[in-house]
């Protein structure tokens, strides 16, 4: 064999590997799912409670926070939405946290020292941080009542305060926008 035509051979057979690879992973699995898409159905495994199906919130409007127990401004925005999982709203809404920790022990203490009430998940895997968009942190995903996502909110803001109250308020009401803020 000649040496010369050696590393252009496994060049060839690493391309066609990587190409074989790439036509065995499943289509569109990992895609965002876009402001005014319908998300895709999840298990979240419980941090202070059990699994849960994605599906099974369906019928009411949801407020997903996506956050990281090493985020300041993740543990920042956590005790303002436990106070609005809690107020009384016109639309009335479920709010949900999932962690993107690596550790669930460090999640689950931050839970613990904050006295969390509201479910928790964990997301070790990345599989919902990849498809709720959560390129930073944290990220709050408003879905309707039928999983349609009606808006994305990047960074930390005071939940419970009566700006974001009617922010929420409207955007429950409203139909999907293309636009993320």
């Amino acid at each position: 064999m000649n040496f010369r035509k050696r590393p252009l051979l496994l060049l060839s057979a690493l391309i066609l590997w990587a190409g074989a690879a790439m036509a065995q992973a499943p289509a569109g699995s990992q895609d965002e799912v876009k402001v005014g898409q319908t998300l895709r159905e999840a298990t979240l495994l419980g941090l202070n409670g059990p699994e849960r199906k994605l599906s099974s919130f369906r019928g009411k409007p949801l407020l997903i926070n996506v956050w990281a127990s090493w985020c300041g401004p993740c543990r920042q925005e956590m005790a303002s939405l436990e106070r609005l999982a809690w107020q009384q709203r016109s639309v009335p809404f479920t709010v949900i946290g999932i962690s993107t920790d690596d550790y669930p022990d460090k999640a689950r203490q931050l839970l613990k020292d904050g006295n969390a009430t509201i479910s928790h998940y964990i997301d070790s895997q990345l599989r919902l941080e990849k498809m709720l968009g959560a390129s930073r942190l944290p990220l709050t995903v408003l879905v309707d009542a039928n999983g349609q996502v009606l808006d994305k909110v990047y960074g930390a803001q005071e939940w419970d305060g009566a700006k974001a109250q009617a922010f929420l308020t409207e955007a429950f009401r409203r139909q999907p926008t293309s636009a993320k803020r």
